[in-house]
């Protein structure tokens, strides 16, 4: 193979890896945006449990707090009517008897007076966690509403993208020669992306091993395409050509997420 063949061959492979690049950017963006939501979604859940608890406890609390409130009420009505009955009391062991049981009122109304405090610290607690779960509810409710509504739009949007990508592909791959392709279609399918990657100062670019020197030496003949050893991805020498991804970042298509 002819230096000029073989520097042809490499420019079409690049070209094919370019759209490569932006096929894969995509479908990453294809699997990350429902995966996002999905997160999303278990947040949401999750604080909305953490608040119906919350919201459990301040029913129960609530409810504890009426019962302690008619008690009293009712102690307190019990309290004044004896009393008024001390007042008409005819003799002292009667009188004692009724003091006695007043006393024992008293002591359970203040018992139900601390414990109704207590509670209206802890309802005071609770409210002010509500207060901030709602915060927080209310943040994802709206996030979560965002992505719902462009979620489907941003899919169709993406796969209108890669099947444009994909007429553009077929294209680019018509010029390769066939056993070129071939060798580039077989690494593909068997290794992660990329699929042809440069050396540069002898080592490869994708395993940062370095190349036999041998290897190296016939690398930079360029005569013929060769593999990294390790990774068995292919390689070029980067002196070859002057790449606008080593300057630029790979082509990146419209996020999906926002």
């Amino acid at each position: 193979m002819s230096n000029a063949v073989y520097l042809d061959q490499i420019k079409q492979l690049l070209e094919l890896q370019k759209v490569d690049d932006a096929i894969f950017a995509v479908r990453q963006e294809l699997e990350r945006a429902p995966r996002d939501l999905e997160e999303l979604e278990q947040r949401f859940e999750a604080v909305e449990a953490q608040r119906n608890r919350v919201l459990d406890k301040l029913a129960h609390l609530q409810e504890q707090q009426k019962r302690l409130s008619l008690e009293i009420d009712d102690d307190s009505a019990r309290i004044k009517k004896s009393k008024n009955k001390l007042m008409q009391v005819g003799n002292t062991r009667e009188y004692h008897a009724m003091m006695r049981e007043m006393d024992s009122m008293e002591k359970v109304n203040r018992s139900r007076e601390e414990e109704k405090m207590t509670l209206m610290e802890e309802l005071q607690l609770q409210n002010d966690t509500l207060a901030e779960i709602d915060r927080d509810h209310s943040a994802l409710k709206a996030e979560l509403e965002v992505k719902r509504e462009g979620l489907e739009e941003k899919i169709q949007n993406a796969k209108a993208n890669l099947e444009n990508l994909s007429r553009k592909r077929a294209q680019v791959s018509k010029v390769i020669p066939q056993p070129v392709f071939m060798r580039y279609e077989f690494i593909r399918v068997r290794l992660e992306h990329p699929v042809i990657v440069a050396v540069k100062d002898g080592v490869c670019s994708r395993c940062h091993i370095a190349i036999p020197p041998q290897s190296f030496i016939e690398l930079q003949r360029g005569q013929q395409i060769l593999s990294c050893p390790n990774c068995q991805r292919l390689i070029f020498w980067c002196e070859h050509f002057t790449l606008p991804e080593e300057s630029a970042p790979a082509p990146k298509a419209t996020p999906l997420t926002d």
